[in-house]
């Protein structure tokens, strides 16, 4: 079956997992953010003392970190080929590693802009950043303003790659889900 592949993306603490978590909830096929376990582990194997928003700072190995993390997510869309159902729904897409080693003024090859450009995603949503809902924590590191600054190089990359990004309102989830899943009609 071709299903929809549909991004649910934004920076940092803009609502995705919850939005993730009712859409599953709901009975829709999703994939989950991954990056938040790599940055538990790189954080427990790294220098506690070096702890700062960037948690490539605490890896030993940024490139292979973000190598590691557009795998992983080449995997997840690749496992959605095998998934038998209408739309299937990512927490961040490949497209996201891009933005955020942008972000953190990282050089990435020809095969990282390859692997997004030759696995398409059919439908982008964005979430804006939210400052009444964003808490930082053991995973989220980035104050808000960088979540702002984030919120910009995501936009920016999806559409430097030719998606039509849409902007999902603040609202509780239930609003935001309804309006996402209208637009997939």
């Amino acid at each position: 079956m071709n299903s929809k592949r549909i991004v649910i993306t934004g920076g940092p603490g803009t609502g995705k997992t919850s939005i993730i978590n009712k859409l599953e909830e709901l009975g829709f096929y999703c994939f989950h953010e991954i990056i938040r376990s790599m940055t538990l582990k790189a954080k427990e194997e790294g220098n506690p003392d070096t702890f700062i928003s960037n948690p490539l700072a605490f890896v030993t190995d940024p490139f292979e970190f973000n190598k590691q993390l557009l795998n992983g997510r080449l995997e997840q869309y690749k496992k959605g080929e095998e998934i038998n159902a209408e739309s299937i729904f990512y927490d961040r897409a490949t497209p996201d590693v891009l933005a955020y080693m942008n972000h953190f003024n990282q050089p990435y090859g020809k095969d990282f802009m390859e692997t997004c450009k030759s696995h398409r995603y059919d439908t982008i949503f964005l979430l804006p950043p939210w400052e009444a809902i964003y808490i930082s924590d053991n995973e989220r590191l980035e104050s808000f303003e960088e979540a702002l600054l984030i919120h910009n190089r995501l936009e920016k990359i999806y559409t430097d790659l030719g998606y039509t990004v849409i902007e999902v309102p603040i609202g509780k989830v239930s609003e935001r889900i309804q309006f996402i899943l209208e637009k997939i009609k």
